[in-house]
């Protein structure tokens, strides 16, 4: 069956495009892989993922697009067609798509309207081998949407896109697995929106690295470090200069895909986060807000 198998990217429209590309370059620990035409392609370095964040300037800060990976061509194409029958609207066919690494693709809107694009065939970029310490993502580990009818966004994820579930935290929070890592998306009730993008760090140590070189450059943790009961990982948020929420994360559980059995679990404080030391807690996360680019296809 046609699915998805991982997360590639996401594209962000901001208000501050120099303020946001050094965040990321300089503080967030990515790569800077191409700019051209007015967008800015920045990558993990410890993965061949050609980008992870795609950064222009808009009117206001909105998201242009969150890209996911699907093995084939023919996938890209029976991805649509279960797309369209969902009743989705397409922002456009399959087709070859333009950024770093290039592939085969298409673009549609959630019923929330928030634009995805489901690619396969792109090229894989440099990639170096990380070392403890170094402190800087390998990826993007996972995204956390909201959205006003939660349960139906996830079941749209899990019947469309051929997600499985993996976990519930009480009846207000879903996490969903598209390969052997817990979760790769979560949601959450609330205005359609990016709760926030976590990156996976090599290891505890560097995670703790990465909050330093942070720290040094007056960025304040908005909540941990601290480590959740719904996949077991380690995490710490904090906040762009245009407002967006990111996390590093590391140890998210492995699962078996076809065979992990889902649990619910009742929400505390101790699983939100099994060690309570951290500063902050969800109440300290931005307030979700409904996207500014809902529906509205990017230029690009």
């Amino acid at each position: 069956m046609s699915r998805v198998t991982e997360i590639r990217y996401v594209g962000y429209g901001v208000t501050d495009l120099g303020a946001e590309q050094a965040f990321y370059h300089d503080v967030w620990g990515l790569r800077q892989a191409e700019a051209k035409d007015g967008m800015v392609y920045l990558a993990a370095q410890g993965h061949d993922e050609p980008y992870v964040v795609r950064l222009r300037q808009t009117a206001e800060n909105r998201i242009d697009v969150i890209g996911l990976a699907t093995e084939t061509r023919a996938d890209v194409e029976a991805l649509c067609e279960k797309v369209k029958a969902a009743g989705c609207k397409i922002a456009f066919e399959p087709r070859p798509l333009d950024g770093p690494g290039g592939g085969y693709g298409f673009r549609f809107f959630s019923k929330d309207g928030m634009c995805f694009e489901i690619s396969s065939d792109v090229a894989r970029g440099p990639a170096r081998t990380l070392s403890r310490w170094d402190g800087v993502p390998e990826r993007i580990s996972h995204i956390v949407l909201h959205s006003p009818d939660h349960k139906a966004a996830a079941q749209f994820f899990i019947d469309v896109l051929g997600f499985r579930l993996s976990d519930w935290l009480g009846d207000f929070m879903v996490f969903l697995r598209c390969n052997q890592w817990h979760h790769r998306i979560a949601i959450l009730p609330g205005p359609p929106c990016i709760n926030h993008v976590a990156y996976d760090m090599q290891s505890i140590d560097d995670l703790m690295r990465g909050i330093s070189r942070l720290k040094g450059k007056g960025v304040d943790i908005q909540w941990g470090p601290g480590r959740h009961t719904a996949g077991d990982n380690i995490f710490s948020y904090f906040v762009t200069p245009n407002g967006f929420a990111v996390e590093y994360t590391t140890g998210l559980e492995v699962v078996d895909f076809d065979d992990h059995v889902a649990k619910v679990l009742q929400p505390s404080l101790q699983v939100m986060d099994q060690w309570g030391t951290g500063v902050g807690s969800p109440q300290t996360m931005p307030h979700p807000e409904a996207d500014k680019g809902l529906f509205q296809p990017a230029e690009v």
